[in-house]
């Protein structure tokens, strides 16, 4: 049994115009109906007159058409006006008139060009059938009537304009935001490349600098070698899975890299040849949302700055667990070599840790600590959604 949510899904799987002809339809019976004879729009004052052959085709004419209205908005038009001039000539005035302004309003909402031509074209028709309606007719109606019933077709028209700009509006306005939704995605899939990039190239540089001075040493070489390859292998691992995340059929249930992988983390830099000292106080939320994946990539592009500019200092990683945030500390001591292991950063993985902080509603702060070295410092709000 079809449920009633799906009614409308099924509904609007059909074309345009099987939609709009029971409109159409509608009008078309209610203009057949006796009682609805000669109680439609009566332009000119002509005397009514019976229903015959000639009236069910003009009826037909003015309602049938509706079908096409979104697709064929100026065919529909001219066969409604067609079909309402033979009816108010022939004085059956039906109640299929009301095609008349749905007509308009379709024209004005879903024609997209020549449209100040059709206006016009439309408007001079008109001239023609009010004077000789007028003429046909008893003489009662003053030119100015035509006048005023050719304002109230106006107002259908400009209706259809108004929600034509609306539309066109609306759709601006979304594909502004899918720009800027695109924008971000891509802002933020960067972000995560420099993180996981920068650590594990930054890692391998340190690693297979030192090796080198390591050839008179073959034990000492054999593991420097090994930790190159293992921390080759880590970045495969978490590219593999960033792409994943990328890729629209990944589902939901993959793991990101979370505060239980500092340890590695660290273990990883030491093998670098980083001293790091390694602190980890109080116990993990149960729901951390995104501060933990945030708290990861605090301690490791903090880390990986280490190994760039203070390689050999002294390395404090300082991580709390409270009940409401994640706090973290990652200081330097800045005694070691001056010069950075690796080419220099551009600056961005600090911008955007602080990006990622703020989105959070949390406190970053980075800088120069008194008395030398340098100072990583974020408070992350823990249970924000990813």
């Amino acid at each position: 049994m079809i449920s009633a949510r799906r009614v409308p899904e099924m509904w609007h799987r059909f074309d345009v115009t099987v939609r709009d002809l029971p409109l159409g339809l509608l009008i078309l019976a209610g203009s057949l109906i006796p009682e609805f004879h000669n109680h439609g729009t009566q332009l000119g004052g002509l005397p009514a007159r019976p229903f015959d052959a000639l009236a069910i085709v003009a009826v037909a004419l003015q309602c049938l058409p509706l079908a096409v209205r979104r697709r064929w908005p100026v065919v529909c038009l001219a066969l409604v006006s067609l079909g309402f001039a033979v009816d108010q000539l022939r004085g059956y005035h039906s109640f299929a008139g009301t095609a008349m302004p749905i007509a308009l309003l379709s024209v004005g909402s879903h024609l997209e060009r020549h449209r100040r031509a059709i206006a016009l074209g439309f408007s001079v028709a008109y001239v023609p059938l009010a004077v000789a309606l007028h003429r046909l007719g008893s003489g009662a109606e003053a030119p100015s009537e035509f006048a005023m019933y050719y304002l109230a077709l106006v107002l259908p028209w400009g209706m259809g304009s108004w929600l034509r700009s609306t539309r066109a509006v609306e759709a601006d306005r979304r594909r502004r935001v899918a720009e800027d939704t695109r924008a971000a995605e891509r802002a933020r899939i960067a972000r995560e490349l420099h993180d996981v990039v920068t650590h594990h190239v930054t890692a391998m540089v340190v690693q297979a600098e030192a090796a080198r001075y390591l050839t008179a040493a073959p034990d000492r070489l054999d593991q420097a070698l090994t930790a190159v390859t293992e921390t080759g292998r880590r970045a495969t691992t978490d590219l593999r899975h960033l792409l994943d995340l990328i890729n629209p059929d990944h589902g939901t249930e993959a793991t990101t890299p979370t505060v239980g992988r500092l340890l590695a983390l660290v273990e990883q830099t030491r093998r670098s040849g980083q001293p790091v000292e390694f602190t980890e106080e109080g116990t993990p939320a149960e729901s951390t949302g995104s501060a933990d994946l945030v708290a990861y990539r605090v301690v490791q592009e903090a880390l990986t700055n280490a190994l760039k500019y203070a390689h050999g200092s002294r390395t404090s990683v300082q991580v709390h667990h409270g009940e409401r945030d994640i706090t973290v500390e990652v200081s330097t001591d800045g005694a070691g070599s001056r010069a950075p292991a690796s080419p220099g950063g551009s600056g961005r993985g600090l911008a955007g840790l602080r990006e990622r902080v703020d989105v959070l509603g949390g406190d970053f702060s980075a800088g120069a600590r008194t008395g030398g070295g340098f100072v990583v410092r974020a408070r992350i709000p823990a249970g924000s959604p990813s």
